[in-house]
């Protein structure tokens, strides 16, 4: 018999919540190895609040955001190395979901204090990024 995969769960706390949802600072970022490269970020004590998250570089090479330098400080961030992006994705039915990339969430490895933040960039990024069929 094998064993299950071991599901990890990491506390990330943003003080400002995420938009449309700013009273929610404490957050659980879920990693279920068979869901991979695909991660949960949800509402702390609340399974019912959460959002399926995906790092960028899995589905772009491109994805650059120009993020504001009052937000990079706001949660201590020293170098690019320091951040961890994830951006949401809205799940849909026939393989049309999609990525948000006008809102990235930008957590700092270090503290896991995070932001979402939209980038300088923002009107040159996608908002609704397709999902590479399969994913």
């Amino acid at each position: 018999m094998t064993a299950a995969p071991r599901v990890t769960e990491v506390p990330v706390r943003l003080p400002e919540g995420l938009l449309g949802f700013e009273k929610y600072t404490d957050w659980v970022l879920i990693s279920v190895p068979d869901e991979a490269p695909f991660q949960w970020l949800q509402v702390a004590g609340n399974p019912r609040l959460a959002f399926v998250v995906i790092a960028p570089e899995e589905i772009t090479r491109t994805y650059l955001p120009d993020l504001a330098p009052d937000d990079v400080e706001r949660i201590g961030l020293e170098s690019a190395e320091d951040a961890m992006l994830l951006n949401i994705v809205t799940v849909r039915a026939h393989g049309k979901s999609t990525v948000n990339l006008k809102g990235p969430i930008v957590i700092n490895r270090h503290t896991m204090t995070g932001k979402q933040m939209i980038p300088l960039n923002a009107l040159g990024l996608d908002l609704q990024h397709p999902l590479p069929v399969g994913s």
